[in-house]
């Protein structure tokens, strides 16, 4: 089964720090599906993908947000583990 092919899961975690960190599900996907995969350490893979934002987090007005999942590929599906995002 090619990777892009594979289901997505996301963690318990992973949906807690979505929320937590303002990333959406379908950002998280995208970024899976479209970011250039890098090791993450601890055999875990992870993806980065900028999104126009325009918006105010925190407080503060920001034109970017990049998501970056940190997940594990298995052999029938991935499993996002965690989620960061970054604002600039």
């Amino acid at each position: 089964m090619d990777s892009t092919d594979k289901p997505l899961r996301l963690s318990g975690h992973a949906l807690q720090q979505m929320a937590h960190r303002g990333a959406t599900e379908g950002e998280v996907v995208a970024a899976v599906r479209n970011g250039g995969w890098g090791p993450a350490g601890s055999g875990r893979q992870d993806s980065r993908l900028d999104f126009s934002f325009d918006a105010t987090w925190n407080g503060k007005y920001y034109t970017t947000k990049q998501v970056r999942p940190v997940f594990v590929e298995e052999r029938d599906e991935i499993v996002v583990v965690t989620v960061y995002v970054y604002y600039f």
